[in-house]
């Protein structure tokens, strides 16, 4: 947990409790606001929190319990908003889904995280250097957490880009082996990743019309973060529509695989037929064969068995079936 206070540009650290930072927020005036920052609270510590800054009970219990969809909701003055973060497992190209929670006020903001993906210290320290950005007040912290989820979703789209290239290699080698679970999985993390980024786009877009005032000082920010989420859910359709032509092109060259195979066997058991065919003719044992009292009648079976296979093994040669 990290709490501060923040006036004209510069940050003092609170080493008392919830109350007296919330009493030290409100005597500074109205450029000054608090911001405390928690990680995964349990209900008495968010409580603590709650009472002092008559956080409303729904988003109370929403931030303590996590797994909501992205969202802004407005309660009385202050804002309740959830984005969705993702942390990419390189070695099993597995998405981890984590929030951050936001209650934003005219004096204060309070950031709740679940997960591992995106600590805010790096975005507090972004925040803290950035004195014009200070200068907006809680929209500014917003802004920034906004602003880090939405980086953290493009480098998302560039690790999920390169792991579709490696599938359609291995699609398309010789002798490819079968990928279709590496690709039904990896699809099942794109559309997790558009759960993820997809409902935000409303939420921005909402902040950029100007619908809610404790933003209005950073719009242009927001556009920006706006402008960069949609290019990431153009580029999240595009892997889910690429994974689904690799799919399908790998099933096709599976069939295909599979029908040369089916098509090899049934060659060879064209060529047995022949020699089959004709030693079961020769071992009916008929008495009136007069074949059988041929001195040249077992090596003329035997070349015109072989000429047969030959022609036949020749036949289908030709025609792509050896």
């Amino acid at each position: 947990m990290d709490q501060a206070i923040y006036r004209r540009g510069s940050r003092k650290t609170i080493t008392g409790d919830i109350s007296d930072a919330f009493d030290a927020a409100k005597a500074g005036g109205d450029d000054c606001f608090l911001w405390i920052g928690m990680h995964e609270p349990t209900r008495e510590e968010l409580d603590l929190v709650a009472d002092e800054l008559a956080l409303h009970p729904l988003a109370v219990e929403d931030a303590v319990n996590a797994h909501q969809r992205p969202k802004l909701e407005r309660y009385g003055d202050s804002l309740f908003v959830v984005v969705k973060t993702l942390h990419y497992a390189e070695p099993t190209s597995q998405i981890e889904v984590g929030e951050i929670m936001v209650f934003l006020g005219a004096d204060f903001v309070v950031t709740v995280r679940h997960g591992r993906a995106n600590p805010l210290s790096a975005v507090r320290a972004r925040v803290e250097a950035a004195e014009e950005m200070l200068s907006a007040g809680p929209a500014a912290v917003l802004y920034a957490v906004c602003d880090e989820v939405v980086d953290t979703y493009s480098a998302v789209t560039h690790e999920i880009e390169a792991d579709i290239m490696q599938l359609e290699r291995a699609v398309f080698s010789p002798g490819n082996r079968d990928v279709t679970a590496e690709i039904y999985s990896l699809k099942r993390e794109v559309l997790e990743f558009r759960g993820a980024e997809d409902p935000l786009v409303p939420v921005l877009q909402d902040i950029v019309k100007g619908r809610y005032e404790l933003c209005a000082g950073t719009l242009e920010y927001f556009r920006d973060v706006l402008d960069h989420l949609l290019r990431v859910d153009r580029q999240v359709d595009a892997h889910n529509e690429l994974l689904n032509s690799v799919l399908n092109a790998h099933v096709a060259l599976i069939g295909l695989r599979q029908n040369q195979d089916m098509r090899k066997i049934s060659a060879w058991a064209a060529l047995i037929a022949v020699p089959t065919m004709v030693a079961g003719i020769y071992g009916m044992n008929f008495v009136h064969m007069p074949e059988l009292k041929w001195a040249a009648g077992y090596p003329m079976v035997w070349g015109i068995m072989i000429f047969v296979c030959l022609l036949t093994y020749w036949r289908l040669r030709r025609s792509g079936w050896f």
